[in-house]
Formats: C-alpha cells, structure tokens, sequence
C-alpha cells in the first residue's frame, strides 16, 4: 500500500536487537491519521490520498479549516446543491494541524475518507523514507555552513580569521562562478533520509522506531512513507 503515515519525531534513544548489539534508534510517533480526502482524476485532474495529523481546538481554527473536515451550512454549498453538483464527502473530524498528500497514480489502495490509519500501515515494511524539515541555523558563516578551515592564525592575519577567503577570479573569467560556497542561511529546508531501517513498532502506543537520525527538533512534524531506493543486487549492478 503505497500511503504512508504523518507523524512526530519524540526523540533519540538506543535498543538492543536479537543479537545483543546496541542499535541508536528515533522514535516517531506515527500517527493516528484520518483520511480527509482522496483525490480523483475526474474531479481533481490527479490521485492521491490526503492524511491529517495532530488534532487543532476548534476555537483556533478557521472557518475554512473546519468546512475542510465537516459539513458546514453555506450560501455556496446550497447553491451546489440546487445545481445538482456531486459534493466529496467529508471525514467529520476534528480540524488538523498537520495535513500533506500522497500519491497514488492509478494504484489501488484501498482507503476511504474517513478512515483512520496507525503504524500498522508498516507492519511489513521493513525500510522507509522519512522527511522533515532540519533545524534552522540562521545566518552562519562558511565554517559553519560548509565547514571551511578558515584561515591562519599567524602574523599579517588580522581579524579574518573566519573568512572565507577569496572568492574571485582573474582576469579569465573575471566573475564568481554560480554556486560557490559562501555564508548564508542554514537549515530550515526540506530533507529525506532514505532507506531507514524499521527496528521496531509498537502499533499499541503508535510509535515507530527507526535505526539513525531523522532530520529536525523532537516534537516536529515528519512524513514517512515507502522508500524510493531499490535495493542493490550483489555484484554491484
């Protein structure tokens, strides 16, 4: 089933395996997530499954927010209504804080809107994608962002010693070339670690524990879903 789960990162811990060896594992919290919608090409021009994570108080959430997951009366939908216009069902949920899609492209899944999904949807799997978006780090210079060496610490170097350097070029081609490494913001962006190793699941407590580190800080929001990467054969090919 290719629909995955939206979930938690709690944090960092250590397990033994069945061969008595220390495993350094994170714990995600995966889910329970409703399915809110199920996008069709008929009506949506694409397929997909959209998941809600994390329940939001009602009196923090929008109009919109709620009409996303329950029936709510209005002059539009009377008007679609009176027009005959087929209306998707809604989950009748609470509102979510954390909502993304996963697509399907033409492959049966065999979920419906409003059904809950926990982290049994991995009981068979025995690897998977995780993404997050990593710490952000603000503005840092390039010992820090691209770990420079940074320059000597000697006579005639003053108070430059974190700079990066020259940058330029000569008189052939007298410009800086696109992409050189230099300070700037760091973090903050969308990372997936692949072809994590599932150590164990605990669909009682929804939780998941995976072998290694997953990108951002504990109690942020993460994606996991199948992995993309193929498994190599032996011999290389």
């Amino acid at each position: 089933m290719p629909v995955g789960l939206l979930g938690r990162k709690i944090g960092m811990t250590q397990v033994y395996d069945e061969d008595g060896a220390l495993v350094p594992v994170t714990v995600v919290e995966a889910g329970p997530c409703t399915v809110l919608q199920v996008r069709t090409v008929e009506r949506d021009g694409y397929e997909a499954v959209q998941l809600g994570f994390d329940d939001k108080p009602r009196r923090k959430a929008s109009r919109a927010e709620r009409g996303h997951v329950a029936e709510l009366d209005s002059k539009r939908r009377r008007a679609q209504q009176a027009a005959g216009t087929e209306i998707p069902p809604k989950p009748d949920c609470e509102p979510k804080r954390f909502v993304r899609e996963f697509r399907t492209d033409g492959e049966d899944v065999g979920v419906e809107v409003g059904q809950v999904l926990d982290a049994s949807v991995f009981a068979d799997v025995p690897r998977l994608d995780v993404i997050a978006t990593s710490k952000g780090r603000g503005f840092a210079g390039v010992m820090k962002r691209h770990n420079f060496s940074g320059q000597r610490a000697s006579h005639g170097v003053k108070r430059v010693h974190r700079h990066g350097g020259s940058i330029g070029m000569s008189a052939d081609p007298a410009r800086v070339i696109k992409g050189t490494r230099m300070a700037g913001q760091y973090g903050n962006v969308r990372n997936t670690m692949r072809h994590l190793k599932i150590v164990k699941i605990d669909a009682e407590n929804n939780a998941i524990l995976v072998k290694g580190s997953v990108p951002g800080p504990v109690g942020g929001y993460v994606v996991l879903r199948h992995t993309s990467k193929l498994k190599r054969k032996k011999g290389g090919k």
